[in-house]
């Protein structure tokens, strides 16, 4: 399990209902019950950072008091820096409890040479966790090193730290724990890492429910890239959208300035005759490249892939028409793509007018089709009826006919690819208006674009434009177009919106 996904799952979860304090007590009561398997008393010093990994010592230590334990907490930073609020708040518990017979001292250390060796029975390590990177600072270093001279028994709270939660590697310098006590699920850098700094390894459950990781929530968020200050223009993703037809020109549209929303740099839409010049004139944000004739042909593949050279992803089909010469063109233009390696987007027409054989080894590929496309893509001769998990379980098996993924629309979304699958629910009863899907189609395009995995750009792209519009309709009620959802993709991307 990554970090990032520990990270989302953790926010899922609240989202669910699950407060994080009642985690982080589950947590701390765990790493407690594990040092009495060790001990059954003695002297117990925890050294605790200043994130939700020191709060897991917090609560270690009330428990281990509780316990019969004596104890003592060093804090490696001022209270006031203390960056978790249920860290916060089990601190306070920490210092109201005082005088407590067996609390031998809880005391915030902000410099090094604040550090003294240590007498204990057993050392607890809460200082970073999962969020290390690179060289430790102070006092946090010192704090690992004098945890590793030290007798006693070490004991880490999810990962050693100083150890990358990634590649359990050691960048600068990591405890060498006896015990590491990590929380849900294996962290990949625990798998990889050398026994020699992690120690036994023991996984406990802490109440995260499975429905955190199989509900897209507001904690998949974090999974967006974060942009470098210094960046420049198309850094953040190019995307291409080839689309649009001789009667269609708004679907491409839609779906250009829903990739823009999403946080895409650059968006070119490449669509023939008077369809460029409807976009043109209705969207001065996009690069339009009017291709020849009524409908995508032929004659416009070579123009279509040297646009594609530039592309990070392309969005292919949004009121493309099902003209015949548009779906020889498809046909030449995936199998180019798929040779250049480019993230491809299926949507609307071109899901009519190919079928997953032209596509079943095109790994970097994402399909986003309602359920009559679903059963036309995949050339499904009846309905799949059955309860839900059934259904799921069903679609899941049609799906593996593909190596990429597919976002199956719908009341609640489902998202496949191989044996793995999420579900979304967000939307509302007003997204049936026509439009809503293009811009679906281009969200997708536009994370993959920023570097999201096809997976994951299919399953937050659900999430995102279900709830902007239910923000839409709660503005607009029921009668709210699809272009109106453009101006709540920002909002419904902001972690602020949901709480966090």
């Amino acid at each position: 399990m990554k970090p990032i996904d520990v990270a989302a799952a953790d926010i899922n979860a609240e989202y669910l209902g699950i407060p994080r304090l009642s985690l982080m007590e589950t947590a701390g009561r765990a790493v407690a019950e594990e040092i009495g398997n060790y001990a059954d008393g003695g002297r117990v010093v925890l050294f605790c950072g200043s994130g939700g990994n020191g709060g897991d010592g917090f609560v270690a230590a009330r428990h281990l008091l509780n316990m019969g334990f004596e104890v003592e907490v060093l804090l490696l930073t001022h209270p006031e820096r203390i960056r978790s609020a249920e860290a916060r708040r089990n601190w306070d518990v920490l210092r109201a409890m005082q005088p407590e017979p067996g609390i031998l001292g809880v005391r915030a250390v902000s410099d090094s040479s604040e550090l003294f060796p240590v007498d204990a029975d057993v050392v607890v390590d809460a200082v970073l966790g999962t969020g290390v990177r690179g060289v430790i600072r102070e006092p946090s270093r010192s704090a690992i090193e004098l945890i590793n001279r030290s007798d006693a028994f070490k004991v880490s709270v999810d990962i050693p730290s100083g150890l990358n939660p990634e590649t359990g590697t050691v960048d600068d310098v990591a405890v060498s724990a006896d015990l590491t006590v990590t929380f849900h699920r294996m962290k990949d850098g625990l798998e990889k890492a050398d026994p020699a700094i992690t120690g036994e390894i023991v996984v406990r459950e802490i109440g995260i429910p499975r429905a955190a990781e199989v509900f897209v929530g507001p904690g998949d968020l974090l999974r967006i890239p974060s942009r470098s200050p210094e960046s420049h223009k198309g850094e953040n993703g190019r995307v291409l959208v080839i689309g649009g037809s001789h009667h269609y020109s708004g679907a491409p549209a839609l779906a250009a300035i829903s990739a823009l929303r999403a946080g895409a740099d650059v968006v070119t839409v490449a669509a023939p005759g008077s369809a460029a010049s409807a976009i043109k004139s209705i969207a001065p944000d996009l690069i339009v490249r009017k291709l020849e004739g009524k409908y995508i042909g032929p004659g416009s593949l070579g123009e279509l892939l040297e646009l594609a050279e530039n592309a990070d992803s392309v969005l292919v089909g949004c009121g493309a028409g099902r003209h015949q010469s548009t779906s020889e063109t498809f046909r030449e233009l995936i199998g180019a793509l798929q040779e250049m390696g480019k993230p491809l987007v299926l949507d609307a027409d071109a899901l009519r007018l190919i079928d997953y054989s032209h596509v079943n080894d095109y790994r970097d590929l994402t399909v986003t089709p309602h359920m009559g496309e679903f059963r036309e893509f995949f050339k499904l001769r009846s309905e799949i009826y059955a309860d839900f998990s059934e259904r799921v379980a069903a679609f899941s098996s049609v799906s593996s006919r593909i190596r990429g993924t597919v976002l199956l629309k719908g009341h609640v979304d489902m998202i496949f690819q191989g044996d793995r699958f999420r579900l979304n629910r967000t939307g509302c009863p007003g997204m049936t208006v026509g439009g809503t899907g293009d811009c679906l189609a281009g969200l997708t395009a536009g994370l993959r674009a920023m570097g999201l995995s096809s997976f994951d750009s299919a399953s937050l792209a659900a999430f995102i434009n279900g709830k902007a519009g239910e923000l839409a309709m709660e503005k607009y009620g029921t009668g709210f177009l699809a272009s109106d959802i453009h101006d709540f993709i920002p909002e419904a991307m902001d972690m602020r919106t949901y709480g966090f």
